[in-house]
C-alpha cells in the first residue's frame, strides 16, 4: 500500500493522518460513488464518509465527484448524495477550495443535460458541501436533528440560534425541501427519483422534452373560444351544456400529441439499459426489494447520533474511475442533447370540476360561488387528480407559503408537476416558489398543471418588502418562457394579476364556481366612488363569471363534473 504524502502544501502529519482515517474506516477517501438501484432506478449514488477527515472535499475528493457527475451524463442517470461533511479539506489550503468550482461546474452540466440531482443533508452538513452539493439539489431532503448551515459549530456566532443550523430550521426558511424520517428515506427517496428521472416509470412519455403543445392543441372537452357560435348557449361546449347541468358520457381523453411530432420516435435520451455499464465504473447493485443497498462499515459512516440503520444507503467504491477529461472549448459536453434533438411531450388535460355544475346567473353569483367555503379547494382537486405526488417547499430566497402547494405527481402513468394556490393572498415566497417549480419541469421535460384561485397578491408591508412585484414579475417570466406544456384550471377566485401570474396563456380552462377579474368588485367600485349597493352592478359590469370569459376569448372552456357525478 503506498503510503500517503503531505498534500500540496506539505501540511506536516497530513500523510499520516489520511493514513489512520483509511485505516479506520476501510476507505481511500471522504466520498465513496458508484451506481446503486432505488426503486427500480438505477442512480448514480454520491456518499460520504464523515469518519475520514470530517468528511472533507480535497482535491482527490473533487476527482471523484467530477468523474462521477460525468458518468452520470454518459448513463442518462440521476445524482443522489448523501451528504455528511465539514467543508473544505484545510490541510490542502486553496487547492481543496476550488474543488467548489470543479463540482459547481460540473452540477450545471448535468441541469443542462436535464438530469435530476436530489441531495439528502445528514449530520452535519456545513461549509462548501452545503452551499454547493447541498443547496444547488433540485430537491433538497433532510435527516431530522442533522445540523446544516454554511458555517460549521466552531466558526458561527456564540449568540447564533442553532434552530437556524438545523436541517427543521432550514426547511422552515424555504431553504430545503423536507426533513425525513430515516426508516422512510428510501421509500421518499425512491418516490423522487420515479417522478424525476428520465428512467423512472412516470417519466417516459416526455423524458427529455422541453417542448410542449401549442395554444392551439384542441380542448379535452371539445370547444375553444373561437369555435362559440353566436347562437350558443352562453358557457356551452361541443360536447356539454354546463348550464343545464350535462356532461358528456365519455371520459376525457389524453391530449394528443401536437401537430408535426414525429411518432414513435426514437429515444434520443442517450439511456443506457441497466444491466450495462461502462468498464471501470462499478455496476448497479442488486436488491430484490429495490432498496438501496446497506451501508458498508455502518458504524463509522457518519455520527451515531445520525446514521440510523437502513437510513443511508452506501455506495459502490469508484475506486476505478479515471479522472474526467477538460472539455474542449466549444465542445459540446457528453450527455448534453441539443434541444432539437428532444422529443415532444404532450399537455396534459385539466381536472374535471368538483364543485357546483351550474354557471352563475350573476356576476355578483360568481363571486359567492367563489368564495363559498363549502367550494372544493386546492387540496381535493390535487387528491382527484393524481395517483400519489410529492411536495417541494420554499423559494430558496428565505420564504415558505401555505397559500401554495407545489410539486410533481403521478397522473395517467405520467409524471406532472402541479402548482396550486390554495385559496389565500399568495405571498411572496409562494410565488417565487411556484417560478422554482415552472422552470424545474421545464428543464426535466415535465408537463404543468396550475391551479388558480386566490383573492390575490399580498399586499400588506411586509409583502412589499419581501418583493411581491419582482416575485411575480418572476413567474411571469417563468411562464412566457416555459417550453414545457402548462395547463391552467381556475377552480376558484381569480383575483388580478396575483391569479394571472399562474394562468398560462392560450391554455386556461375554468370550472363553473369560479370567477376572474381585474379587481375585486368591492374595490373597483371603491375606486369608481360608488356605494356598497353597487358592488353588485360592477360585479356584472366587469364580466367575470365563466360563461363571460369563454365569450371574451379569455379561456378556452368550462370543465364539467365527471361523468359520474
Amino acid at each position: 500500500m503506498v503510503p500517503y504524502d503531505d498534500g500540496p502544501l506539505g501540511w506536516d502529519g497530513y500523510g499520516s493522518a489520511r493514513q489512520r482515517a483509511r485505516e479506520r474506516t476501510g476507505e481511500r477517501e471522504s466520498v465513496v460513488c458508484g451506481t446503486a438501484r432505488v426503486a427500480g432506478v438505477e442512480t448514480v449514488l454520491v456518499s460520504f464518509e464523515f469518519g475520514f477527515l470530517g468528511g472533507s472535499l480535497g482535491e482527490r475528493t473533487g476527482d471523484r465527484l467530477v468523474t462521477a457527475w460525468d458518468r452520470a451524463r454518459e448513463l442518462r442517470l440521476p445524482v443522489v448524495t448523501l451528504i455528511a461533511t465539514g467543508g473544505s479539506r484545510m490541510q490542502e489550503g486553496m487547492r481543496a477550495l476550488t474543488q467548489l468550482q470543479r463540482v459547481a461546474g460540473r452540477s450545471a452540466l448535468n441541469r443542462a443535460a436535464r438530469l435530476p440531482q436530489i441531495a439528502v443533508l445528514r449530520d452535519p452538513t456545513t461549509g462548501g458541501g452545503w452551499a454547493t452539493l447541498g443547496a444547488g439539489a433540485d430537491v433538497v431532503l433532510a435527516l431530522p436533528g442533522a445540523q446544516v448551515g454554511f458555517a460549521g459549530s466552531r466558526v458561527r456566532p456564540a449568540d447564533a440560534d442553532p434552530y437556524a443550523y438545523s436541517a427543521e430550521g432550514q426547511v422552515a426558511a424555504g431553504q430545503a425541501d423536507a426533513v425525513v424520517p430515516p426508516d422512510e428515506l428510501r421509500t421518499v427517496l425512491g418516490r423522487w427519483l420515479r417522478l424525476l428521472s428520465p428512467g423512472g416509470d412516470g417519466v417516459a412519455a416526455g423524458r427529455a422534452s422541453p417542448y410542449g403543445a401549442s395554444a392551439g392543441d384542441a380542448s379535452p372537452y371539445g370547444a375553444s373560444a373561437a369555435d362559440a357560435s353566436p347562437g350558443a348557449t352562453a358557457g356551452a361546449t361541443a360536447d356539454q351544456d354546463v348550464t343545464a347541468g350535462a356532461v358528456p358520457a365519455e371520459a376525457v381523453p389524453a391530449a394528443t400529441e401536437p401537430a408535426g411530432a414525429a411518432p414513435g420516435a426514437a429515444d434520443l435520451t442517450g439511456a443506457v439499459p441497466a444491466a450495462t455499464a461502462p468498464s471501470g465504473f462499478a455496476p448497479a447493485a442488486t436488491d430484490q426489494a429495490g432498496a438501496v443497498p446497506a451501508a458498508t462499515d455502518q458504524a463509522e459512516f457518519a455520527p451515531a447520533a445520525t446514521d440510523q440503520a437502513g437510513a443511508v444507503p452506501a455506495a459502490t467504491d469508484q475506486a476505478e474511475f479515471a479522472p474526467a477529461a477538460t472539455d474542449q472549448a466549444g465542445a459540446t459536453p457528453a450527455g448534453v442533447v441539443p434541444d432539437a434533438a428532444l422529443p415532444v411531450t404532450a399537455a396534459v388535460p385539466p381536472p374535471y370540476a368538483l364543485g357546483a355544475a351550474e354557471l352563475p346567473a350573476s356576476g355578483w353569483e360568481a363571486v359567492r360561488s367563489a368564495r363559498d367555503a363549502r367550494r372544493p379547494r386546492a387540496l381535493a382537486y390535487l387528491e382527484t387528480y393524481f395517483d400519489w405526488r410529492e411536495e417541494i417547499s420554499g423559494d430558496r430566497c428565505g420564504g415558505t407559503d401555505p397559500g401554495i402547494r407545489c410539486g410533481f405527481g403521478r397522473h395517467d402513468g405520467r409524471t406532472v408537476a402541479f402548482a396550486a394556490q390554495c385559496g389565500t393572498a399568495v405571498r411572496p415566497a409562494g410565488f417565487r416558489t411556484a417560478a422554482r417549480l415552472i422552470r424545474m419541469a421545464d428543464r426535466l421535460g415535465i408537463p404543468v398543471l396550475t391551479l388558480i384561485d386566490t383573492p390575490g397578491a399580498a399586499n400588506d408591508a411586509a409583502a412589499e418588502r419581501a418583493g411581491a412585484g419582482a416575485a411575480i414579475a418572476d413567474v411571469f417570466a417563468a411562464l412566457a418562457s416555459v417550453r414545457t406544456p402548462v395547463t391552467s384550471l381556475l377552480i376558484g377566485e381569480g383575483g388580478s394579476g396575483g391569479a394571472l401570474a399562474l394562468a398560462a396563456p392560450g391554455r386556461l380552462w375554468a370550472t363553473p364556481d369560479s370567477y376572474f377579474s381585474v379587481i375585486a368588485p368591492e374595490a373597483a367600485a371603491a375606486i369608481l366612488k360608488r356605494d356598497a349597493d353597487a358592488v353588485r352592478d360592477t360585479a356584472d359590469q366587469l364580466r367575470i363569471r365563466p360563461q363571460d370569459l369563454l365569450n371574451l376569448g379569455l379561456i378556452q372552456g368550462i370543465v364539467p363534473p365527471p361523468a359520474s357525478r
